[in-house]
């Protein structure tokens, strides 16, 4: 993690970064119906479980991101009035990593991502607790995968087993294919290359990734619209995630 200027204060007092980050995203609640097409998608693309309908019962479902709902009005007139996917919000100071004691959350120096070392992973679950946006995931089983559902695993992204904690990457495997493929071709990676998979999903293109370290990539300019705002920005964690509020 990169050191934090600490003569950088924003106006309620909270820690500001001069750097943005690398990657980062930007999320248009105008756009987003709730359909839930980005959480298939990142199921399918990262070996998320199924756990069932006794676990999901007890509130332990696995998805890395999900669609949180606003109603308006009271029963039984009430209506949805818009919908925001939650996911990890990669922050650049974030609070899930201090309090692990086998560092297994920490910060990438190359892609200033989130990570999480599942080989390290003891399950105390510390990180789950101290994150303030609840996006974390306890895995509690082997969960089995009867033919031929176990067909539809992705061989570049870790089988993960019951005890640890798991969350939202990025879909880091993309970002380093593109890498590598930029690299091989002797090229800077362009903006807008490729997509995790929640954002090749989206059918109303509300999801938009990218380089938030290019002023002059998409998912930049979307971030300093003056609608833009970030999940719980007083707490300091300096999300990579930009809301766009509805207009």
């Amino acid at each position: 993690m990169k050191p934090i200027d600490l003569n950088i204060i924003g106006a309620k007092g909270a820690i500001a970064e001069e750097a943005e980050g690398k990657w980062g995203m930007a999320i248009d609640e105008d756009l987003c119906t709730g359909c839930q097409a980005c959480v298939a998608a990142c199921a399918m693309e990262n070996n998320i479980s199924f756990v069932g309908e006794e676990d999901a019962a007890y509130g332990r479902t696995m998805h890395w991101i999900r669609i949180e709902r606003f109603w308006e009005g009271e029963y039984p007139d009430v209506r949805t009035t818009s919908f925001q996917p939650m996911l990890c919000q990669q922050c650049g100071h974030a609070p899930c990593e201090p309090v692990c004691p086998v560092f297994a959350t920490v910060h990438s120096q190359a892609d200033e991502l989130n990570l999480q070392v599942y080989n390290r992973c003891v399950g105390t679950r510390y990180c789950g607790n101290n994150c303030p946006y609840q996006v974390r995931a306890f895995n509690w089983r082997d969960y089995e995968r009867p033919e031929p559902l176990n067909n539809q695993l992705n061989p570049d992204v870790t089988v993960r087993q019951r005890g640890v904690m798991e969350k939202c990457t990025f879909c880091i495997q993309r970002i380093h294919q593109a890498e590598d493929t930029a690299k091989s071709e002797g090229r800077e990676l362009q903006d807008g290359e490729f997509d995790p998979a929640c954002a090749q999903a989206c059918p109303a293109d509300a999801i938009v990734f990218g380089r938030v370290d290019d002023p002059d990539s998409k998912v930049s300019q979307l971030s300093r619209q003056k609608r833009g705002v970030k999940h719980l920005e007083d707490l300091a964690t300096l999300p990579r995630i930009t809301y766009l509020k509805e207009s």
